[in-house]
């Protein structure tokens, strides 16, 4: 059963970590040129995908337009920043299998569909200079190609930069609103209920049997005379203080959010006359 697969699927393919997590698509392929077969691909990840990785195919599978890698998210992402325009020198290569710790995983995968001089014609990508020692994985397919061109033939090549805009998303801190404090003074009633004492005259008679009392009467006589009685009584006074019953203070808190945002963004196409792209090479997209 031929189990080769079209190295050009991989340019719609979905990739993921090992675990299952989704990453983002991959940008871009890096060929060997001496087998054919894929070495590394450029996979975006991130908020629209703006974040992006080399990562080693070493340990993949392909199924469908899935794409899963034998490494876990977290390393992907923070994986050596490289220029994917240029060729991979060994010492770039081997600064990313370092990062990935890459020993003896072995690929269980086959592709096809790479023509070393038929695709550099039909595609007319812009080539560079191979390290003359040999780069395993240095070639892009489908964008800055890397191939010794000792193989063409001799002659003048056009080529055109195809490119899009991206959206590039920051943050800002506004203003959106003031709180005070502001203390205004209210007027109310408030009643009490005081108990109070006073003194009130009680006439007392006695009657008198001919004979004083001790203390009381000594001597009886017929005349005017008087007898008094000071009373006294409890009167409410008020008063009042000022005292602190309470403190309000403004106390500012962060409530995260997640905000999402569109925009429309304009990217180029190639079209080609008078060639087949579709028979070694890459579709433009």
């Amino acid at each position: 059963m031929n189990n080769t697969k079209n190295i050009q699927d991989l340019f719609n393919a979905t990739a993921y970590d090992n675990t299952g997590d989704k990453l983002g698509d991959v940008k871009e392929i890096f060929v060997d040129d001496k087998t054919g077969q894929p070495t590394f691909v450029e996979v975006g990840h991130g908020l629209f995908g703006l974040g992006s990785s080399l990562v080693p195919l070493r340990g993949h599978n392909f199924s469908g337009n899935d794409l899963k890698l034998a490494f876990a998210k977290d390393r992907i992402k923070d994986a050596p920043d490289m220029d994917v325009n240029n060729a991979l020198t060994p010492a770039d290569q081997e600064k990313i299998y370092r990062h990935y710790g890459l020993s003896d995983v072995k690929d269980v995968e086959t592709y096809g569909g790479y023509n070393h001089s038929d695709r550099d014609r039909e595609l007319h990508t812009e080539g560079y200079e191979r390290d003359r020692a040999g780069v395993a994985g240095a070639g892009v397919a489908g964008a800055n190609v890397d191939h010794d061109r000792r193989d063409l033939n001799a002659g003048d090549s056009e080529s055109l930069v195809r490119s899009e805009e991206r959206l590039s998303v920051d943050k800002e801190k506004v203003n959106t609103g003031e709180a005070r404090l502001r203390k205004y003074v209210v007027q109310d009633t408030e009643t009490v209920e005081v108990p109070v004492t006073r003194e009130e005259v009680r006439v007392e008679r006695t009657p008198v049997n001919g004979t004083a009392r001790e203390g009381g009467i000594s001597n009886a006589g017929i005349g005017e005379e008087e007898a008094s009685v000071t009373l006294h009584e409890e009167r409410v006074t008020v008063n009042k203080e000022t005292v602190p019953v309470e403190e309000v203070r403004l106390e500012k808190d962060v409530v995260r959010d997640t905000e999402t945002v569109s925009e429309d963004v304009r990217k180029e196409k190639i079209d080609v006359d008078g060639v087949d792209v579709n028979k070694n090479g890459r579709d433009f997209k």
